[in-house]
């Protein structure tokens, strides 16, 4: 029979150990501070800043992007890998 042991409780202690979470600094999406209006899916310098080392998309709160110039440049990166300008994978 399994003992019911009521709600439980924290006592402050989340994963970083009681130490309290910080939260880090906003970072600004660099095409809005470029003032880009549409991602080139053959700009592939800009791109690979973008891409994982083993070629995933890094996700927004990582890569600092907004909302609309995340999904550009989803989009630019699917274009790229569908006519072969980036990889799916690395090896």
């Amino acid at each position: 029979m399994k003992k019911d042991r009521g709600p439980r409780r924290g006592n402050g202690e989340g994963r970083m150990g009681g130490r309290g979470m910080r939260r880090a600094k906003r970072k600004i999406c660099q095409f809005c501070v470029d003032k880009v209006t549409d991602i080139d899916y053959k700009d592939l310098m800009k791109i690979r800043k973008f891409l994982s080392e083993k070629g995933k998309i890094l996700p927004r709160r990582i890569s600092g992007c907004c909302a609309k110039h995340q999904r550009q440049l989803t989009v630019a990166i699917k274009r790229a890998r569908h006519i072969a300008l980036l990889p799916y994978t690395t090896d």
